[in-house]
């Protein structure tokens, strides 16, 4: 992941995590979606395509920020972002988020909260998630 064409953050195998924080999103949420993260089998072993979780394969996590998942879009032709966290409210959460998974002994790599990043994905799979609770 570059912003202003530096590298600031990578990881080898394991997960692209886009995150997006809704205002009535708090702790718990966050330290709900870690725990998620960290537990969901879907790494593959000699059994099964999705199996083995992201702990039991050591993989890591890279963390971005992205409001514009919070994009309501079933109005008009431009998305409506008046559904996400106020800026604040989202750099703390995803902060929690991030702390939440390396206290689950994960490698996690974060991006800048509010930067234009540029991100870079080999996609196995092609396999995508959407985690909400």
């Amino acid at each position: 992941m570059c912003v202003d064409a530096q590298e600031i953050a990578s990881i080898g195998s394991g997960l692209l995590a886009f995150v997006g924080v809704f205002p009535a999103d708090g702790g718990a949420e966050a330290r709900w979606l870690a725990d998620k993260t960290l537990g969901l089998r879907i790494f593959p072993d000699k059994r099964k395509p999705m199996n083995r979780s992201l702990v039991e394969v050591g993989g890591a996590v890279l963390v971005v920020s992205q409001f514009t998942l919070a994009g309501d879009l079933r109005k008009g032709r431009r998305p409506s972002f008046t559904s996400a966290a106020p800026a604040e409210q989202a750099a703390r959460l995803y902060g929690h988020y991030a702390a939440c998974l390396k206290a689950g002994g994960v490698e996690v790599q974060t991006g800048r909260f509010g930067a234009n990043m540029q991100v870079a994905l080999i996609n196995d799979g092609p396999v995508t998630f959407l985690l909400e609770r």
